[in-house]
């Protein structure tokens, strides 16, 4: 087996002696690369954003953004990085180097004062630069307020500002973050990263890491995992760590054995059949997103206000459902679209109805050793839906109140209701009393406003420093009615 290294702005580089439980961050710091900073160690400020390539959605490899706070460093064995001191062409000796255009435009337009933040936020907007089918200016104008063809989070240069909404910046401000990200435009002719996307990215390296007690494992099959869970249960298995590296970083938690599931072919599939969308629980909510390209709307909806771009790049509906968290976001919506999971063990697969899998708070049906190989969305699709969540910030922030509607409308009467609800009791729950207020009944102000009286009494919501348990119900009803008020309209047409 090759000893574990990863490949960084070039260069083979070995991870050893570093412990299995090393940040990505960590690593490169102690190897003078600074330009990542660790801000918040959580996934939240974009401050130690790095590129991965990774097999591509619309090329061979994509140059996708990570947070390397959250990365073990373990789990990049084999790949190839680039940091922000990577993206400048290095210079003649004795001369300066030639800044990225990406880094060019944040310095012309004072994108950067005091620098902390910038390093990330030009990884960021390196990633997006680099997006198979983003479109340059066609006219050679600037990026600026003038936005010929853009709105206010798009601009005229195809430069989505999702790809920035997990960057958080305390003293410049974002206009000119965003002058600079409007104003770049497409790759040159021989640019070396625009031409490595059309070379496959690294295999996944099977991987067996360890050093003093603890080791990181790897495996190549899902027979292979599944094998490692029957002998070591007490296993942690992670996929994009954006959870189990905040239990790290934050709760200083430790494990002696680490398994990465997230690179197994039998984890990766997104299958369309006659009667159900499969998709593959180690696939990133990005690759899910373009994959799917609005096809199920309801998710569609979800994924933007699900955490950040940098957290997407990475999360999982494996992980986020392997978590148990009440406050995830997918669940709720997962719940309205009737999702079953598949479940994988030694023994063989089951699938479980998404709203027969909670059991307790952060507890499942899923039985020692066994994983979750797929989601399931059963065909066809209700016609309306809508995913609310309520949050303190409009992205990038943890719900206080998350609520998924799905319902069939036929003639003016609601057909079939399901509704998902987050943040409301120990498990995500299905809001079965206001599906049956709602069924059978005419899609009218009447019946909306007695379903919603029933829906804020739904769960049993606490008080936090989220928000108290009267604010959590009240905005239940309000989501009913919202939903009624922004699809009457659209039902009735």
């Amino acid at each position: 087996m090759v000893a574990a290294h990863i490949t960084v702005n070039g260069k083979v580089t070995p991870i050893s002696p570093a412990a299995p439980h090393t940040t990505a961050l960590d690593f490169l710091r102690e190897r003078g690369l600074t330009g990542s900073k660790e801000g918040c160690a959580e996934g939240e400020c974009g401050a130690c954003s790095i590129l991965v390539a990774r097999p591509g959605v619309d090329k061979p490899t994509d140059w996708v953004a990570v947070n390397a706070c959250l990365a073990p460093v373990a789990a990049l064995d084999g790949q190839e990085i680039v940091t922000s001191e990577g993206l400048a062409t290095p210079g003649a000796p004795g001369k300066a180097p030639t800044l990225h255009p990406v880094q060019e435009e944040m310095a012309v337009r004072g994108g950067s004062q005091c620098g902390y933040c910038t390093p990330g936020f030009v990884c960021s907007m390196a990633a997006e630069y680099y997006r198979p089918g983003r479109c340059a200016h066609a006219d050679g104008a600037e990026g600026t307020e003038a936005q010929v063809g853009g709105d206010s989070e798009h601009g005229p240069n195809g430069f989505d500002l999702h790809a920035l909404s997990g960057n958080l910046c305390r003293c410049t401000g974002y206009r000119p973050i965003r002058d600079a990200a409007f104003a770049v435009g497409a790759p040159a002719e021989g640019d070396p990263l625009a031409q490595r996307r059309e070379q496959s990215a690294p295999d996944a390296a099977v991987t067996e890491y360890a050093q003093d007690d603890s080791v990181f494992l790897r495996p190549g099959t899902l027979s292979g995992v599944l094998e490692v869970l029957r002998e070591r249960p007490e296993a942690v298995v992670v996929a994009g760590s954006t959870d189990w590296g905040v239990e790290v970083n934050i709760r200083s938690r430790r494990a002696e054995c680490v398994v990465a599931v997230d690179r197994l072919p039998e984890l990766r599939e997104l299958r369309e059949e006659s009667d159900h969308v499969e998709i593959g629980a180690a696939l990133t909510l990005t690759e899910i997103e373009r994959r799917l390209d609005g096809r199920v709307p309801l998710l569609a909806e979800l994924f933007p206000q699900f955490a950040s771009r940098l957290i997407r790049n990475s999360a999982t509906l494996g992980g986020n459902l392997g978590t148990g968290s009440p406050i995830g976001d997918s669940p709720p919506v997962l719940l309205a679209l009737e999702a079953s999971l598949v479940l994988a063990g030694a023994d063989g697969e089951r699938e479980v109805p998404l709203a027969d899998y909670f059991t307790g708070y952060r507890q499942s049906v899923r039985r020692p050793g066994e994983l979750i190989r797929a989601v399931r969305i059963p065909l066809p699709l209700a016609p309306v839906t809508a995913f609310h969540k309520i949050a303190k910030r409009r992205f990038d922030d943890i719900s206080s109140v998350a609520v998924a509607f799905a319902l069939e409308i036929e003639d003016g009467v609601v057909a079939k209701a399901r509704i998902g609800l987050g943040g409301v009791a120990a498990t995500p729950i299905r809001a079965l009393a206001t599906e049956a207020a709602l069924e059978g009944k005419p899609w009218s102000t009447d019946t909306v406003e007695a379903a919603a009286q029933v829906l804020q009494a739904q769960g049993t919501p606490m008080n936090d420093h989220r928000a108290s348990a009267g604010y959590r119900s009240a905005m239940l009803g309000q989501s009913l009615l919202k939903l009624y008020a922004q699809t009457t309209e659209a039902v009735s047409s």
